[in-house]
């Protein structure tokens, strides 16, 4: 794989923004020579007759012009991030000084490159496995420092060492299994069919195991969807207002001021909330507001988590009715608001009512607000979150792939249970052996990897 590409690409690895230091990255297997037609040292000395792990300064130059004060990092392969020669440029981080920086190199040979193409290199080269490319995007991509730390955790091999391990166990079986069907003379099947069983239970219980971390990895990596329902004016905008530190939300005394459905992600210890502040559900008095409330019942029905903003200060009525049959079978939080003011609703009473946990809160005057961020953790997390032996999936198509040789295993289980022949075992394994392999990249069709990496942005 390591010549599948002959051409040199290039692009900006720090994002077209003003900052102090911006990097253009040139990799590919005339990378020093490309570096060579634009850089000028002091010396005069050519990038191409360097040492690997270098650092040169210098200047870039451009059709004889002067581009930019520079320092040049040299990498050969197959030391580099993508196992091919790689120059990484050091420029000023202007906007206007990157993209002349990039234009100069892009005259002199490369090419731009596509968006996770080099990762993609890395990947054809064997640096990196696919599900370890992927964490590279996850970790670009993070939006706490749970999601941050699993997607190191991955990036460092920790998915890749379990479906090692258990592919292992299954090719082992295979080969066994397919050795003893072309010379049954010197090797026995007799009794196998009770060992392979065992083998395969505790296979599927390492991969069960790893199913089940998945509704927790989605949520670390995306964020917990959480929906403030209430009806109006009980306080659910200033509440996200309070959640995001800012005034995201319009807060006035007229009732039915949220009409659309307003999303804004927020950090609590650690955990992303995606929050939705909807519509106040009620009668709708025009087409507008009804059109709100529908698309807050919409949310509602697959959010990971309710929180239900009552006003303590006025009774419950049907509306309150409507919510609670609403959010009956979910995760939920009842916020019993405004707990400053003459209380006409208490906590005794909703606690009479729903079977969800009540905490009085005052949106108004920061109230009560740590208590519902530890309740969250602990709804969600069993109050922790630990990285030291868990291991946890959060990509969808890793979730497939297990679903499959999970399911592929179980069709082993009942070939031996069945007494059906040993090819029939040989058969289901390499199923479960092959789905398993998708995860690391290792049986793959071209258009899948395509795609994957399509999703990564340019200049990694």
């Amino acid at each position: 794989m390591a010549d599948f590409y002959e051409d040199t690409i290039a692009a900006a690895a720090t994002a077209m923004t003003p900052s102090g230091i911006g990097i253009v990255r040139i990799s590919g297997k005339d990378a020093f020579s490309v570096a060579d037609r634009v850089y000028r040292g002091k010396a005069d000395k050519k990038l191409a007759d360097q040492k690997a792990n270098t650092i040169h300064y210098g200047f870039i130059m451009d059709q004889g012009q002067l581009v930019d004060e520079v320092l040049v990092m040299l990498m050969k392969a197959p030391h580099s991030y993508t196992g091919e020669d790689t120059v990484e440029i050091d420029c000023h981080g202007g906007v206007l000084a990157m993209r002349k920086v990039l234009e100069a190199v892009l005259r002199s040979g490369a090419r731009p490159a596509e968006p996770g193409e080099f990762t993609k290199r890395a990947f054809l080269n064997g640096r990196l496995d696919l599900s370890q490319a992927e964490a590279v995007m996850d970790v670009i991509s993070a939006k706490n420092d749970y999601a941050l730390k699993s997607s190191l955790s991955q990036l460092k091999g920790s998915v890749t060492g379990m479906i090692r391990e258990i592919r292992e166990k299954l090719i082992y079986e295979i080969a066994h299994i397919e050795s003893a069907l072309d010379d049954p003379e010197h090797i026995s099947l007799e009794g196998y069919a009770d060992s392979l069983n065992r083998v395969v239970g505790e296979q599927k219980k390492k991969i069960e195991k790893l199913l089940s971390t998945f509704d927790q990895g989605k949520m670390i990596r995306e964020g917990i969807k959480t929906v403030i329902l209430g009806k109006p004016n009980a306080g659910k905008s200033s509440l996200l207002n309070l959640l995001a530190g800012e005034e995201k939300a319009i807060v006035t005394e007229i009732a039915g001021t949220t009409r659309d459905v307003l999303e804004e992600n927020v950090n609590i210890q650690g955990i992303t909330l995606r929050i939705l502040d909807t519509a106040g559900i009620r009668e709708a008095s025009n087409k507008v507001e009804q059109i709100g409330i529908e698309r807050a019942k919409e949310h509602a029905s697959d959010a990971d988590l309710i929180l239900y903003v009552v006003d303590s200060s006025i009774p419950l009525d049907e509306n309150d009715s409507q919510i609670l049959d609403l959010i009956r079978n979910k995760k939920s939080i009842v916020l019993l608001n405004k707990n400053d003011l003459e209380p006409a609703v208490t906590a005794e009473m909703l606690e009479k009512v729903t079977q969800f946990p009540v905490i009085s809160i005052s949106a108004r005057e920061n109230e009560g607000i740590d208590r519902l961020e530890e309740l969250i953790k602990n709804l969600f997390f069993q109050g922790d979150i630990s990285f030291n032996d868990e291991i946890y999936i959060t990509n969808i198509r890793h979730k497939k792939a297990l679903e499959t040789a999970l399911e592929s295993l179980t069709f082993v289980e009942n070939s031996i249970a069945d007494q059906m022949p040993e090819d029939f075992y040989s058969i289901d394994l390499m199923g479960a052996y092959e789905a398993l392999g998708s995860i690391l990249g290792e049986s793959l069709g071209e258009n899948l990897v395509n795609e994957i990496f399509s999703k990564f942005c340019t200049g990694k």
